[in-house]
């Protein structure tokens, strides 16, 4: 008996969203999808942690290791979350700084939903002894933006 395929209606032009979806080579190949904000004009935080995000150093091609907060008050756009963890999975064979890394997730961010706010945190893991955190903002938070602690201490080593 042969099994009835799956169909999934594309909502808002969404193309990755509940069928299999091949993983990006690349973070420039990536594509972050958007969805229309179901709440414009409300003031509230949209926050995503990744706390296992991986790419390579540029000079060794060795794993570097980061925990990423990503937080960001919406315009008119949302990012939708599968297309995000595609986009983050793309760089576990792309070469780059930790700067680079966190830099060109927060402009890809920015370009493709245009938000009223965001700022991100690159927790880098120690690499050669020395742990390198990256952070970016847009500007300051909105006036009566609840923006909550990111939850991540500060490296202290062993012990």
């Amino acid at each position: 008996m042969k099994k009835a395929k799956r169909t999934v209606p594309r909502i808002c032009g969404l193309t990755q969203l509940g069928r299999p979806t091949r993983q990006p080579a690349s973070p420039e190949e990536a594509v972050l999808e958007t969805a229309p904000n179901p709440h414009p004009g409300t003031l509230y935080l949209i926050r995503f942690t990744q706390p296992e995000f991986t790419s390579l150093c540029p000079m060794t091609g060795q794993p570097d290791f980061a925990h990423l907060v990503i937080d960001y008050v919406p315009n008119g756009k949302i990012v939708e979350s599968k297309s995000l963890k595609l986009f983050f999975n793309s760089f576990r064979n792309h070469g780059a700084f930790h700067e680079d890394c966190t830099l060109m997730i927060a402009k890809r961010l920015q370009a493709a939903i245009q938000p009223r706010w965001l700022r991100i945190g690159g927790y880098w893991y120690p690499r050669g002894g020395m742990p390198i955190d990256v952070f970016y903002q847009t500007g300051k938070p909105p006036a009566g933006l609840w923006l909550p602690d990111t939850g991540v201490p500060s490296y202290r080593g062993r012990g």
